[in-house]
């Protein structure tokens, strides 16, 4: 069975930085591509940031490139997004996902099959 379970989400105030990480089980982990979603209230999912199995190839939207990091640790079955200067419009719930193993294009929401319940990201200005 397939847990994928976020942690580490939180209150900050604009500029800060915050680290939010997701722990997989149940999947072959360095298989598949991992993505950070979020939803923001009122607005629809957005793919932030996604990283391959191996970790060489990268996705990341243009609203936070530059200041967010996601990185992967197969030995660990972890994958954490760096989130820096962050602005009050990153506030969202931010979910990470799982892709079937070795996708074609890690940049698409309909890779994604395995989802995390979410974690509350919140920035205030």
């Amino acid at each position: 069975q397939v847990q994928l379970v976020e942690s580490g989400g939180g209150s900050v105030q604009a500029g800060d930085s915050l680290t939010v990480s997701c722990a997989a089980s149940g999947i072959s982990f360095g298989a598949r591509a991992m993505g950070w979603f979020r939803r923001a209230p009122g607005k629809e999912r957005e793919l932030v940031a996604a990283l391959s199995g191996g970790g060489g190839v990268t996705y990341y939207a243009d609203s936070v490139k530059g200041r967010f990091t996601a990185t992967r640790d197969n030995a660990k079955n972890t994958v954490r997004l760096h989130m820096n200067s962050l602005k009050s419009e990153d506030t969202a719930m931010y979910y990470c996902a799982a892709t079937s193993p070795y996708p074609r294009n890690i940049s698409i929401t309909s890779a994604y099959l395995s989802w995390g319940q979410g974690i509350p990201v919140s920035v205030s200005t």
